[in-house]
């Protein structure tokens, strides 16, 4: 149990380091903290599954996003590429001293997610002067969508696979834990994803 936990702590602060490095790469303005700009990240998580989750993880740059849902989109998105890369680190390395073919396919399943994140995170990063509404809006942003889908569904074979073939133990424990983290994050970049897609339909 205290080396469980020793192992789940250790992660989340890896974990906080790839959220702050990736989440740098985004470039927003620095600005002055507002009640009204929190309360706009607060109103768009409770669109998500996780809304707790969601605010804790976004509210500290709510002056950067200001009330702009195309900032909040990308943000969710390179909180969530940060956490499904540093997951995907994770995995490759117990991949190497564990027989599993569950844990290699996983492995595999959270590299598609990154890539597929990171193809989001670019597509809206090309949109910044696409006028919402317009056809070209409207395409990108499905591709961003189906994108983001892709990658939550990679992420819950990877869950499936472990559940149902790997042994009971310390190493599938804490492997079950790190994927239901990043789904939770990636679910909840997806529902403001699709939240700025409606907006500007």
């Amino acid at each position: 149990m205290g080396r469980q936990l020793y192992t789940t702590t250790f992660l989340h602060l890896v974990t906080i380091l790839f959220v702050f490095k990736t989440i740098s790469a985004v470039r927003f303005p620095p600005a002055t903290t507002t009640t009204n700009d929190l309360d706009f990240i607060r109103t768009s998580c409770n669109a998500t599954l996780y809304p707790d989750v969601c605010f804790t993880s976004l509210s500290g740059y709510a002056s950067a996003v200001q009330y702009n849902p195309a900032r909040l989109a990308k943000l969710a998105i390179g909180v969530s590429l940060s956490r499904a890369k540093h997951t995907a680190n994770y995995l490759s390395k117990v991949s190497r001293s564990s027989a599993s073919a569950a844990v290699r396919d996983c492995v595999s399943n959270m590299g598609d997610a990154v890539e597929q994140m990171r193809g989001s995170l670019q597509q809206l990063r090309e949109m910044n002067h696409r006028r919402p509404g317009a056809p070209a809006f409207k395409f990108q942003m499905s591709n961003v969508q189906t994108w983001m889908s892709a990658a939550l569904t990679d992420e819950e074979t990877c869950t499936d696979g472990i559940t149902e073939e790997m042994k009971d133990g310390e190493t599938k424990t804490a492997i079950c834990e790190i994927i239901a983290d990043i789904k939770m994050f990636t679910s909840n970049a997806l529902a403001l994803v699709n939240t700025y897609a409606n907006k500007g339909t």
